[in-house]
Order: C-alpha cells, then sequence, then structure tokens
C-alpha cells in the first residue's frame, strides 16, 4: 500500500483539507500513475456539497488526472513506467452489458464506477479521485495521453473535451454544419473548438455580452446576446444542432426554436429543477431533445488524439492545492476562463 497525501471534503460542504489515502501496489492488470494535473470541474462542487445526493465522506474528488504511470502489474501489456496517461470519470464498469460491449462504458446498465464518490466493485471501498499524488486504476480505463499535448491543458480535455466531443460526433457535426454553443464556460470553450475543427460553423449564444470578444477568439463564426429577444427571432430555424451547457435554469422551448428541421438540441448541463418542454416546439419541425453523458473510454481515446492533431487544448489557470477552496467560490461566479487545474507538485511539497 502507498500512504498518498490528498485534499478531501469531510462532510457536505465542508471546506476541503490535507487528507491522507492509501493507494494500492497495483494488480496483475493495473497501473499506478503518480498524478501531475487534476483539473477542477462543476460536478466536483456539486458533489462535494451533496448537491445531488447520495455524497461519501470523506471525499476527494477529481476526474481530470494526467500523469505518468510509475508501477505497471505483471499482465499489463498496454502501458510502461513512465508513460503519459490519463484518467476520466470512470475508472470500471460491469464489461458485460450491451453498452460495456460496445465501448459505451458510462452508460453501463449497472452503473459505472465514478473515479470519486463511488465504490470498487469488488471490494466496496469508496473511490477517490485525483486532489492525490497517486492514483490506481486498471489498464483498460487508463488513456494515453498524445506527446503533442502540454499534460496541464491535456487534464480537463478528459470530463470538458469528451462531454462535448461526444455529442458533436454522435449527432453528426460536420463541414458545413450550423452548431450553436449555448453557454462558454468549461464546457462550451472546449465545444466551440472542437466543432470549429470539425468544419462547422459555429455560433456561441451566451446571456454575457461580455463573451462576445472571447468567443470569436475562440473560433466561433458569430456571438448572439441571448437577453435581447430580437436573437431568438434572429436565429430561429437556423441550426442543426445546439448543444446546451448550461446548468442554470432556462427556457428550452425557445433555445428548440432556433433549430431547423429535423434539429437536435443536446442537454449536457443539468439545472437544478426539471424544465418543461412544449410538444409543440419539437414537432412542428421534427426536432430531437437529447442528452449525452461524457464518453467510453474509445471514444475518449479518440477524442485525445483528434485534439493532438488539430492543436486544441483546454484554456487553464493552474493553481496550487491550497488556493482550490477559493477555486470552487470563483467557480460558482464564473470567474475562470476557462478550467482550474491543480498542479499536484503542490501537494507533494
Amino acid at each position: 500500500m502507498h500512504r498518498t497525501p490528498a485534499y478531501a471534503a469531510a462532510t457536505a460542504g465542508a471546506p476541503l483539507a490535507p487528507f491522507s489515502i492509501e493507494r494500492r501496489a497495483p494488480r496483475a492488470h493495473e497501473v499506478l500513475i503518480d498524478i501531475l494535473y487534476c483539473g477542477v470541474c462543476h460536478s466536483d462542487i456539486h458533489q462535494a456539497r451533496d448537491e445531488w445526493g447520495g455524497s461519501i465522506f470523506p471525499m476527494v474528488p477529481g476526474h481530470e488526472i494526467v500523469g505518468r504511470v510509475a508501477e505497471v502489474g505483471a499482465h499489463v501489456t498496454g502501458y510502461k513506467v513512465g508513460d503519459a496517461v490519463g484518467v476520466g470519470c470512470f475508472v470500471d464498469s460491469c464489461r458485460q452489458c450491451e453498452p460495456c460491449r460496445a465501448g459505451e462504458e458510462q452508460y453501463c446498465d449497472q452503473g459505472m464506477t465514478g473515479t470519486y464518490n463511488s465504490r470498487e466493485r469488488d471490494t466496496q471501498a469508496p473511490t477517490y479521485g485525483g486532489y492525490s499524488t497517486r492514483i490506481t486504476v486498471d489498464e483498460q480505463y487508463v488513456l494515453r495521453i498524445p506527446e503533442a499535448l502540454p499534460l496541464d491543458r491535456a487534464a480537463p480535455l478528459l470530463c470538458a473535451g469528451i462531454t462535448t466531443y461526444s455529442p458533436l460526433r454522435h449527432f453528426g457535426a460536420k463541414a458545413g454544419s450550423e452548431v450553436a454553443v449555448v453557454g462558454l464556460g468549461g464546457l462550451g470553450h472546449m465545444a466551440v473548438k472542437l466543432a470549429r475543427a470539425m468544419g462547422a460553423r459555429v455560433t456561441v449564444l451566451s446571456s454575457s455580452e461580455s463573451k462576445r470578444a472571447d468567443a470569436l477568439a475562440l473560433g466561433a463564426h458569430e456571438f448572439a446576446a441571448t437577453r435581447d429577444a430580437a436573437t431568438f427571432k434572429q436565429l430561429a430555424r437556423r441550426f442543426d444542432l445546439i448543444l446546451d451547457t448550461v446548468s442554470a435554469e432556462h427556457d428550452y422551448n425557445a433555445y428548440l426554436g432556433l433549430l431547423r428541421l429535423d434539429g437536435t438540441m443536446v442537454l449536457l448541463g443539468i439545472p437544478e429543477r426539471p424544465a418543461p418542454v412544449s410538444a409543440y416546439a419539437l414537432i412542428g419541425k421534427r426536432r430531437r431533445l437529447a442528452g449525452s453523458l461524457i464518453g467510453g473510454i474509445r471514444e475518449t481515446q479518440e477524442m485525445l488524439d483528434f485534439c493532438a492533431a488539430h492543436g486544441i487544448a483546454s484554456d487553464i489557470e493552474v493553481i496550487t492545492i491550497d488556493r482550490i477552496n477559493e477555486a470552487y467560490e470563483r467557480m460558482l461566479r464564473a470567474d475562470v476562463r476557462y478550467r482550474f487545474v491543480i498542479d499536484i507538485a503542490s501537494l507533494r511539497d
């Protein structure tokens, strides 16, 4: 066993503080990873504050993990010591159901095993995430980080990147597609970069006019402020695909009206309360309202390789671990462009 420094929430809403956990030596098919960077996702806040219910404490958050292999199990074939690797939102699944066999482990019929705030399938021990210096993971759930990607800027790709890449691919974004991105935060800024790289014409829809310059700098072709009611008339029936990254409550019906015939709006954000949807907003133009959850291991590796080939990485602010509670408060104020990443060297020190 490896005694491992970490940061944890002791109870719901408690500030994160230094903590110590045990990481096991790798079993036959596992790798031990020395963590270098860990992205900070908004879902870390939700779970550390038990806003979704069922949180397991003490909790070590973090599911945007990048590091290097420190040790491999006897039967590991895909990785060697020193390899740059990543771990995303889950570390196991049943491996036998139809989604798992199809490489869609995030939709495992028995439920995926989260990188943190979950329980190991065999031991039922709680899983602890990337706000720590090490992690031990089965090699089937480890990603290879391409050499072309900066390790710190690659970390958020393992959640924000795949969360937006998967629906763009699944719902057919391609050259000439009209794609709208609702919200320009951690998810939205990746959606803009990825959709642009796929050849789509990209429009950012935001309630904040101050995001205009950033949206265009990130590669969007157009920006529209949604506080202006005229926007919804001017852009009516414009888009083939809308990625809605916003977790605040908003009117889905208004955005559905921006879809052309057979258009699709995909929900990625999770508002606290269900939102009403008018049947007519869908049937009038045979529109679809869909959802999407991260991506499987195969597709996540595909996304990393795509980003490396197109020079895409997350825009980040690197912080030391002792600033994590400040980072949470700043995230709630949308005061980050566009993702915090913890330099785990600060935890070792």
